[in-house]
């Protein structure tokens, strides 16, 4: 298999976990500016690995299955750890992880029965919400100030996102995906 650009960047993206995963459980002066450099790094090869997929057609089997997994990594690697600092109540990182786990199993069925689930405008803005959460997050109100009171908001509009979104996708693909036996 050739490494291109696109999944060049998955892979990067995949290496930089464990870094982020040290970076946010460690305490050390400027951790938090640290693991904030990290995930929007990671961040933002995911955004450059699709948008250069696309434009030039180098999509792969591989990219297809590597991206997602590598998405979700960052994003339970993320939450995992800040439910360790007390900064996001595990209760919430259950329900976010917990609906891309039951989204990857459905979208899984679905492509064992011919069918493929796009992702939807929900999934997408979940993702974005995750994203700018999850900054805003890490870099926690020694950084941000007073605009650290929109992380607590997005962390509850991501939740109620990833909950709308996953009944979105089992409102529209359940009856043609589980039309057969199961």
């Amino acid at each position: 298999m050739k490494l291109n650009v696109p999944n060049f960047l998955t892979v990067l993206r995949i290496f930089a976990i464990p870094a982020l995963v040290v970076v946010l459980v460690t305490d050390f002066r400027g951790w938090e500016i640290a693991g904030f450099a990290i995930f929007l790094f990671a961040s933002l090869t995911d955004m450059l690995d699709g948008f250069w997929a696309r434009k030039k057609k180098q999509i792969t089997v591989f990219g297809q299955l590597l991206d997602p997994m590598a998405d979700k990594l960052l994003i339970a690697s993320a939450l995992i750890c800040l439910v360790e600092r007390r900064i996001v109540p595990a209760w919430m990182a259950v329900i976010i992880i917990g609906r891309e786990i039951a989204v990857t199993g459905f979208r899984a069925i679905a492509s064992s029965r011919g069918h493929n689930i796009p992702a939807s405008a929900l999934g997408k803005l979940k993702m974005t919400l995750e994203t700018v959460t999850l900054c805003l997050l890490i870099l926690g109100s020694k950084n941000l100030g007073i605009l650290h009171l929109l992380a607590p908001i997005g962390l509850w509009l991501t939740v109620a996102v990833a909950l709308a979104s996953a009944v979105e996708y089992y409102v529209r693909f359940a009856p043609t995906v589980l039309s057969k036996d199961v």
